[in-house]
């Protein structure tokens, strides 16, 4: 498995310049409005655009004047590295986005390359200019094995953001049945996914339900049966324990929703895992203790996967340890990422928590 090591960004947002190293875990924590979530912007371009949706993207976000920095008459172009750690070497990705008529972006430039162990030069793939959708794709369609590589490294980058549990929300509505290989961002899906797991990996499908127990003690399991014509539909019904009576989906708090989507996205079998799993504020409407099992969860699947949440709660904060935090602060216009350092924070965690200390500010970017 390939590991993202390292993100360039400049001119995404409030990220003006940005020079990040990741780790298996990787924690965002500062105050409203430091620029967390604008990280967790760019994973979500990125995932529109290798659907061939980075136009849409860039339309429905407020076009390129929301997208580069302070707009395009401060910052007329974005760009933006990515190198992956193989076990035969480094992929990088690379690109510049330019300001062009109609207030969107056109790549400037787009290319790839892969440095093999013991190599001096890099075998460069350049995939040219003045196109309004990566080339990635068609590249690796004609058999391009280096494309191909990246095809699937960037698709597995994936964001997840399941903070909308309202009455409309698609986890709540009927979902097609055979639209189940992966978990949906705001999964959408979760009833078809979850009877993929119970018909081909029950054991997997088991824990998930057991753990759901563990945040809400009354439910007892998913009722999960195709309906319609075809039997193609397929809603997320679930049955109370000691009760025959099945509910739906809408009976479910939305507490107990989000902790259902969290547990099933990291509980799936190791070997279906995305290669990064992007979650902002994953706390968002949990209580104290499913908090800390979400926690403990994200810390598990980090043995396995890359994780990159973002969070405001220092209750939640308490479950890491300093090296797997990245501060995001705001200086001026500009966000700025680093990492704390562990050996002057020794002093201070003898006396309070994580969670504490940033609260006190003692690590910057506290949330006063």
């Amino acid at each position: 498995m390939a590991i993202l090591r390292r993100v360039i960004l400049k001119g995404f947002k409030s990220i003006n310049e940005m020079d990040l190293e990741l780790r298996p875990l990787n924690v965002l924590i500062g105050a409203n409005g430091a620029g967390k979530s604008n990280l967790v912007s760019f994973f979500k371009m990125l995932n529109e655009m290798m659907a061939g949706r980075l136009q849409q993207y860039v339309g429905t976000t407020g076009r390129a004047q929301s997208v580069l920095h302070f707009g395009p008459k401060v910052t007329p172009q974005m760009e933006a590295r990515l190198e992956f750690e193989a076990d035969n070497g480094v992929d990088t990705y690379a690109m510049r986005l330019f300001h062009a008529a109609g207030d969107t972006l056109i790549f400037g430039e787009e290319a790839l390359s892969f440095l093999g162990s013991g190599f001096s030069r890099p075998k460069l793939v350049p995939l040219g200019a003045g196109h309004y959708e990566t080339r990635i794709g068609q590249e690796a369609d004609k058999g391009e094995k280096t494309a191909g590589v990246f095809w699937r490294l960037l698709n597995r980058c994936r964001v997840y953001h399941f903070h909308d549990t309202s009455p409309t929300a698609r986890v709540r509505q009927y979902s097609y049945v055979g639209d189940s290989r992966w978990l949906m961002p705001d999964a959408g899906n979760l009833a078809a996914f979850l009877l993929r797991l119970r018909e081909q990996n029950k054991s997997v499908y088991q824990r998930i339900v057991a753990t759901i127990r563990l945040v809400a003690p009354f439910f007892d399991d998913f009722d999960l049966e195709p309906t319609g014509p075809n039997r193609n539909d397929i809603i997320l019904n679930w049955r109370d324990t000691g009760s025959d009576q099945i509910f739906g989906p809408h009976q479910l708090s939305d507490g107990t929703l989000r902790a259902a989507c969290l547990v099933t996205l990291l509980m799936q079998p190791e070997g279906e895992l995305p290669d990064l799993i992007i979650v902002d504020e994953p706390e968002l409407g949990l209580h104290p203790y499913a908090l800390n099992l979400i926690a403990a969860l994200f810390k598990k699947a980090s043995h396995h996967t890359q994780v990159l949440i973002s969070t405001q709660s220092s209750s939640f904060l308490d479950n890491f340890d300093p090296e797997d935090v990245i501060v995001v602060t705001r200086e001026g216009k500009e966000s700025r990422f680093t990492r704390p350092d562990a050996a002057k924070l020794e002093a201070w965690l003898e006396e309070y928590s994580l969670g504490e200390v940033w609260e006190k500010n003692v690590i910057g970017g506290g949330p006063h």
